[in-house]
């Protein structure tokens, strides 16, 4: 039986956070699934900590966790929020329908 190495996870989260890049350029229009890569990309980040901190036997990376993801579901409630709004004004949510918000 073959356990799981400290390389499985980084190289794991280094898939998820090259998807998400990925994601980021190859789909430059709509705002919800940049929200997406964005989340993606943080739990990539969170895998790499705990994996670490796992391999390390210190817990300062798992509590740096527990930081991230209060930030970024912050971000996704704010981010959905802004969202909510623009679709309701501009019936639309495409990035390059915003240039109307410049002043």
């Amino acid at each position: 039986m073959q356990t799981l190495t400290l390389s499985h996870f980084l190289i794991l989260g280094a898939i998820l956070f090259a998807i998400s890049i990925v994601g980021l350029f190859l789909n430059r229009k709509n705002l919800l699934v940049l929200l997406m890569t964005i989340e993606l990309m943080l739990l990539a980040v969170n895998m790499n900590f705990v994996a670490f901190s796992h391999y390390l036997n210190d817990l300062s990376g798992q509590i740096f966790v527990f930081f991230i993801l209060t930030v970024a579901a912050a971000e996704s409630a704010i981010g959905l929020a802004i969202l909510i709004v623009l679709f309701r004004n501009l019936k639309s949510i495409h990035v390059d329908d915003l240039d109307e918000l410049k002043g």
